[in-house]
């Protein structure tokens, strides 16, 4: 699944000049912990996240790392209105394209420690998506897995579906049945595991021919017949 079908394409940004004041107040409103930094253009020029603020007020109270909302809340100190975003902010964007894979996606949050990723298309800033996003693509029901493999064997693979006896549990899917190829019992295995929501396959899937070991036996070669 592209990740074009699952971001949100209202993005909440801020510009560089914006104090850090008002990004705390636009991520308290909206609920999030971080915020994409464009200019009027819609150019992605940074994000800012809690962790910017972390960074920020522990150059000056290094013995006292508070929340962000307990800074906003705060009367005695609250981060100074004379910073901006454009001082604190990571200008070093990690972002993806809006055709780019929900699995890649999934990946690069997990290797970048990332709550989120913006998606840029020439550019501009067209959409974010989160790990909750992303783990919308995961969850499915077992019945809407059951419609898919289904649609696999019946259209792609050209199977008659009643030679399989398919059962998902949350996710964990069972294939049981005898089909003519061993090719075609390998090719519904693997691409039933590729489907979303699918969290393991029990392959119990026997074949009649096992057409990975047919050989193909060259014509002999012709003779000159002399006339």
């Amino acid at each position: 699944m592209k990740v074009q079908e699952l971001m949100t394409p209202d993005v909440i940004t801020i510009s560089n000049d914006a104090s850090l004041k008002e990004a705390a107040r636009r991520m308290i409103e909206a609920g999030v912990s971080g915020l994409v930094v464009t200019d009027e253009a819609g150019t992605v020029e940074g994000v800012i996240t809690e962790g910017d603020f972390v960074k920020s007020e522990a150059g000056r109270r290094a013995e006292k790392r508070a929340h962000l909302l307990r800074w906003f809340t705060r009367q005695d100190e609250a981060p100074s209105g004379e910073q901006q975003v454009g001082d604190v902010m990571t200008s070093d964007v990690i972002s993806l394209s809006p055709e780019a894979d929900h699995v890649e996606a999934a990946r690069l949050m997990q290797e970048s420690a990332i709550k989120r990723v913006p998606i840029i298309s020439e550019g501009r800033l067209v959409g974010i998506v989160s790990r909750s996003d992303i783990l919308r693509a995961f969850i499915r029901s077992d019945e809407a897995i059951l419609q898919e493999i289904n649609h696999v064997m019946r259209k792609v693979l050209w199977i008659d579906p009643g030679r399989v006896k398919v059962t998902s549990i949350e996710g964990a899917v069972s294939l049981r049945g005898q089909l003519e190829t061993k090719s075609d019992a390998t090719l519904l295995s693997d691409m039933t595991r590729r489907l979303d929501g699918v969290v393991a396959v029990d392959d119990d899937l026997t074949w009649e021919v096992d057409n990975t070991k047919l050989r193909m036996t060259p014509p002999p070669p012709s003779r000159q017949t002399n006339w």
